[in-house]
């Protein structure tokens, strides 16, 4: 089981109650949002209220405002500015979070954390972007191995694999590959087999535990669902079922990875 639609509920309706704009593009819908159901039971796997998390490469703050809300420490780390959406929170909720800001002409590996500062450090469509800023996966890895404290775990979800026919297809549409990397079909520079990731994490340190493939559905597009279908747990779950069947089909060719390492 990727997870259940039950845990993605209350973060949706949260946020689209605080984004009613929809500026927070993976949850305009519920359908779209329920991609993160395998996040959040990993999330339930390895996080402990209270536990230290870094949200690398936080974005619009989506996950780390689910995180905040889950009872957890976090400490947001981006490039951007600092995400609106967390001033949504319930006050006890956003005194859970910290946004550490990097500068320009920082490294684009280096944290700046001192060692063992974190219990779980996830990397939520992050990792496959390191190259593109001057760094590498291997170099980004053993910079977060250092951050985790003894037996910490690296959660890294929307890991693309180099096999999706979503991307495939993505690909012979947009052809050559736009440097703003503003189109929302865009598709990824670097993809990523198993061996790649089993690789990865060796050279880095850490022991990978699990390996999940998933995603035969482009979910982004329900983000353009109407009106009540955009909010309806029915819809959602109709998806969700038929992604897990087309998962089952055509696992090799699926959109993502995710893994865990300690």
């Amino acid at each position: 089981m990727a997870g259940s639609l039950d845990r993605v509920i209350p973060t949706y309706r949260s946020l689209r109650a605080a984004d009613p704009a929809g500026t927070i593009a993976q949850f305009r819908s519920l359908a779209q949002a329920s991609q993160f159901r395998l996040l959040y039971r990993l999330v339930d796997e390895t996080v402990r209220p209270g536990g230290r998390v870094l949200d690398w490469g936080s974005g619009n703050g989506h996950f780390s405002f689910h995180l905040a809300r889950q009872g957890a420490e976090v400490t947001a780390y981006a490039f951007d500015q600092e995400p609106l959406i967390l001033e949504a929170l319930a006050p006890a909720e956003r005194a859970r979070v910290r946004f550490v800001r990097g500068t320009e002409g920082d490294s684009p590996v280096a944290l700046p954390f001192p060692d063992a500062s974190f219990d779980a450090v996830f990397s939520i469509g992050v990792l496959e972007h390191v190259r593109e800023l001057g760094g590498t996966e291997e170099d980004s890895l053993r910079e977060i191995r250092r951050v985790l404290r003894p037996g910490g775990a690296f959660v890294c979800y929307h890991f693309p694999n180099r096999y999706s026919w979503i991307e495939a297809l993505s690909r012979r549409v947009h052809g050559p590959l736009d440097p703003t990397m503003r189109i929302p079909w865009q598709y990824h520079a670097y993809r990523f087999t198993r061996a790649d990731i089993e690789a990865l994490c060796a050279a880095a340190g850490f022991e990978l535990q699990a390996l999940h493939r998933y995603g035969a559905l482009p979910r982004n597009v329900l983000g353009r669902l109407p009106g009540r279908l955009r909010d309806a747990p029915a819809v959602a779950r109709l998806v969700d079922a038929a992604d897990a069947v087309l998962e089952t089909l055509l696992r090799p060719v699926t959109q993502n990875y995710a893994f865990v390492a300690r």
